[in-house]
């Protein structure tokens, strides 16, 4: 297959010129011949969207940086998905449209250019036409993959492949600052067999985030048959997150071989009333997190987004079981060590109507940090602030705690609010402050005390 130099099609290197023209007459180059290799080599080039068409592998060989430009006019409005739900967006810095055997490839770097994006999100949101762009986006294509490049200072989400067939994304570095707004690592969303390893991700929101669309995705579409195994995640909102938009179901996933470092939470699943979906079948196995708020958050009362404030999202009272009602069942958890935690070490809360439901723990080795720092366990409505808590469970049925040990902890091991049918089975608290129960289990009444209408 012919390689296509960028530089022979008229792109400069270190000029602060475009290259876009130039960098879109090699693809078209690369096409016209059935397919091949758009080569950028060392150097800086500044470009605009990059569009690349099927049979297309872009190579960054080392020292090359494709640097995008930071005018919205470099990124004309296309028809995508944002945050779930199908609407006119920036055009992603490097994107394809109804491809296959699409490529991107090379230790070069992707520089995104993201600090004056970042800057009108959070003070002049007026300024901004259509939802920023998102580095790598991909949209219906089949046969992806994103390999050996890093990518820095992302506009907005990293690597976000939609209604995808076989993405792989292995050894990719992924580095957005820690209070950059919305820089999710990556996010497959309502992709099917998808491939994450070999991946160290620091950002300034969840490393990784599998969704599935919202309430208000016309296509439901799953996302499901996702591996992700050997990747190093540090800072974020949570390491690996199934939700928050999950409409279109989240099933058969599987998490292992991983370290989570200073993520907020380590894995993570959200979503509430009116999404609907149901994320089943996931498998968490040989885990090591530290320095994190909650190592394991399962959360169907969760608020932010459209809507999250309404009675309806935050209402403790049951409601009917509808297609709007979002179900967590057949998750499995082994072999995970997490130190350091300061929250609680796990949060698990199922709706009123719909209990969390078939949830396994085993071989887990939890402490917590000596000087812990006050904090929410999950973004929900009710709670407050928790400090070096056990598991706290409520509204879950059929869940089983083997081989758990939680040290450093205050109060009771595993408290549970309405639960039916959780084992505890050689099961150690190991607190150093004073001797506490294992195990404590209440029944309580719907409450809306101290919400918030």
């Amino acid at each position: 297959m012919h390689v296509y130099n960028i530089v022979d099609y008229g792109a400069q290197r270190d000029s602060g010129i475009l290259a876009t023209e130039a960098i879109a007459k090699a693809i078209a180059a690369a096409s016209e011949a059935g397919g091949g290799t758009v080569y950028v080599p060392a150097g800086t080039f500044l470009t605009g969207a990059i569009f690349l068409t099927s049979n297309i592998e872009l190579r960054l060989n080392p020292g090359a940086v494709l640097s995008f430009s930071t005018s919205p006019d470099d990124f004309p409005a296309v028809e995508s998905r944002w945050e779930g739900v199908k609407r006119q967006v920036h055009a992603p810095c490097i994107n394809g449209f109804d491809a296959q055997n699409v490529s991107i490839t090379g230790s070069g770097t992707i520089e995104g250019n993201g600090q004056p994006w970042w800057d009108k999100h959070r003070n002049r949101p007026e300024e901004l036409e259509y939802p920023r762009p998102t580095t790598i986006g991909f949209y219906n294509c089949r046969r992806v993959t994103i390999k050996d490049v890093n990518i820095r200072n992302s506009p907005s989400w990293t690597v976000n492949p939609i209604c995808c067939y076989d993405v792989t994304v292995d050894n990719v570095s992924i580095y957005n600052p820690a209070d950059s707004p919305n820089t999710d690592g990556i996010n497959p969303e309502s992709c099917t067999n998808v491939r994450i390893s070999n991946c160290n991700i620091d950002v300034g929101d969840d490393c990784i985030a599998i969704k599935a669309g919202t309430e208000d995705t016309e296509e439901r579409v799953p996302c499901e048959n996702i591996t992700i195994t050997n990747c190093t995640m540090v800072h974020g909102h949570g390491a690996v997150v199934l939700g928050s938009e999950m409409s279109g179901n989240i099933r058969n996933v599987t998490i292992s071989n991983c370290t989570f470092k200073q993520t907020d939470r380590g894995i993570r699943l959200k979503s509430r009333r009116g999404r609907g979906g149901i994320v089943e079948d996931i498998r968490i196995s040989n885990i090591v997190m530290e320095d994190v708020i909650c190592p394991i958050k399962l959360n169907l009362y969760y608020f932010c987004g459209p809507r999250g404030k309404e009675k309806y999202v935050w209402d403790k009272h049951p409601y009917p079981v509808t297609e709007e009602t979002p179900c967590f069942r057949r998750i499995h958890f082994a072999n995970i060590t997490a130190r350091n935690v300061h929250a609680a070490a796990g949060f698990l809360y199922g709706l009123a109507e719909q209990y969390i439901s078939e949830i396994t723990f085993n071989d887990m080795d939890i402490s917590m940090a000596k000087d812990a720092i006050p904090g929410y366990p999950a973004m929900m409505a009710g709670i407050d602030k928790m400090q070096r808590r056990g598991f706290y469970l409520g509204n879950v049925r059929d869940i089983r705690f083997n081989r758990v040990t939680i040290e450093n902890h205050e109060g009771t091991a595993f408290y549970i609010e309405n639960g039916e049918n959780v084992e505890i089975t050689q099961c150690e608290s190991r607190n150093t402050s004073k001797p506490e129960k294992l195990v404590e289990q209440v029944t309580v009444a719907p409450s809306n005390d101290n919400i918030i209408e």
